[in-house]
């Protein structure tokens, strides 16, 4: 689960994470309010979506008097932001974070991220403060220093204060820097983070260091953890058939393509992803049903597919093991039956009770085109999208 910006740094500001001051506002009244409540010379008002490079969208605005704070917000507020993550279509501003300015003297970069090889918290941090992460590690990798730590014992100030040596923060500053990486790493531990990312963290004229932005994204498997930040969920930032999924449970991710995926396990869907672009088709989804997903979840998931107007054929590739492929098939029929199909659906059966799987979709009566293999049924569905 993504935060908005201002609601990271509300949720940082508890663990002793320094940031500026801000106000929330939903109109153009509450961004002048926030701007008098500030008393700052310097405001910058903020686009909030979940999405970086607002900045270069025109989503932030530096602001010195009111009559600008008014123009900024009026400009922004209901206003489609288009950025190199929100995709073409852009995403609609419904709020604004306007926050105090700060004298800036110097950008860096910190976040922290699950590394799987060493199955730990990594902190990562660069002197490269306000570009994306992964430009950095592109064109300047030696200019990202890591440091691992245990959950338990959390970072240790020697190696935050390595941290801070290597990227340069001044000697005067170093322990509050340390400090601020240790705030932050406490911060994702205790809140089940899966990315917890400032950039910038500056330093500013006055000696302070402070985070200028700020992206948590919350495990959603730990969520039942924390029943206080559930209701920060924003569900206008989220594809809305990724939220009818997660009402059952399904793992699902709308794509650019034309072919839906209905799978179980991660592993087998990349790999049915994979297979499609092997065969000059590409995938309209990621949807995995889980090992052990019921007839209702398989529905649930059939219908979603289908409910994306840019699909144009349907694949079903299941491997059956606590999964049995009996299961599908009737999810698969049922669901068939509830939703006109107005497009080729390909069906694919491997594995537990297989054999009564293809003697029901064969008996159904429905226009379905049955495969032997990943192969074969990537390309019946790549094929029967180009007969159209």
């Amino acid at each position: 689960m993504k935060l908005h910006e201002f609601q990271a740094k509300q949720v940082l500001a508890r663990f002793g994470v320094a940031t500026p001051r801000g106000v929330e506002a939903t109109s153009v009244d509450a961004a002048v309010a926030a701007y008098h409540e500030l008393k700052s010379p310097v405001a910058v008002v903020k686009a909030q979506i979940h999405a970086g490079g607002r900045g270069k969208a025109g989503g932030v605005k530096v602001c010195k008097s009111v009559d600008e704070v008014r123009a900024a917000a009026q400009s922004i507020l209901g206003r489609k932001l288009v950025t190199h993550q929100t995709g073409p279509d852009g995403q609609l501003v419904r709020r604004l974070w306007v926050e105090a300015g700060s004298a800036i003297e110097r950008e860096y970069y910190i976040g922290i991220a699950i590394d799987r090889e060493s199955q730990q918290p990594v902190m990562m941090a660069s002197s490269e403060g306000g570009m994306e992460i992964e430009e950095v590690a592109a064109s300047h990798p030696e200019k990202i220093l890591k440091a691992g730590f245990s959950p338990k014992v959390g970072l240790s100030a020697e190696a935050a204060g390595k941290l801070a040596k290597g990227i340069g923060i001044p000697a005067a500053l170093e322990a509050r820097a340390v400090q601020f990486m240790q705030a932050l790493a406490k911060a994702f531990c205790e809140l089940d983070c899966s990315i917890a990312e400032i950039n910038p963290l500056v330093t500013t004229k006055d000696g302070q260091v402070i985070a200028l932005d700020a992206k948590i994204n919350l495990d959603d498997n730990a969520l039942f953890r924390h029943e206080g930040l559930v209701g920060l969920r924003d569900l206008h930032e989220e594809e809305p058939l990724e939220i009818e999924a997660s009402k059952f449970n399904l793992n699902y991710i709308k794509l650019d393509g034309t072919i839906g995926c209905m799978v179980n396990g991660a592993g087998l869907a990349m790999a049915t992803m994979d297979v499609i672009k092997l065969y000059g088709g590409e995938p309209a989804n990621f949807l995995d049903v889980g090992g052990g997903a019921s007839a209702e979840q398989v529905t649930a998931a059939f219908k979603i597919l289908l409910a994306d107007p840019n699909t144009k054929a349907v694949l079903v590739n299941i491997f059956g093991g606590i999964m049995k492929c009996d299961i599908i098939a009737q999810g698969v029929i049922t669901a068939a039956r509830e939703v006109k199909i107005g497009v080729p659906l390909v069906v694919r059966l491997e594995g537990t009770n297989v054999e009564l799987g293809r003697k029901l979709l064969a008996e159904s009566g429905l226009p379905i085109t049955t495969a032997t293999s990943l192969d074969d049924a990537a390309q019946k569905a790549v094929a029967s999208i180009a007969k159209k």
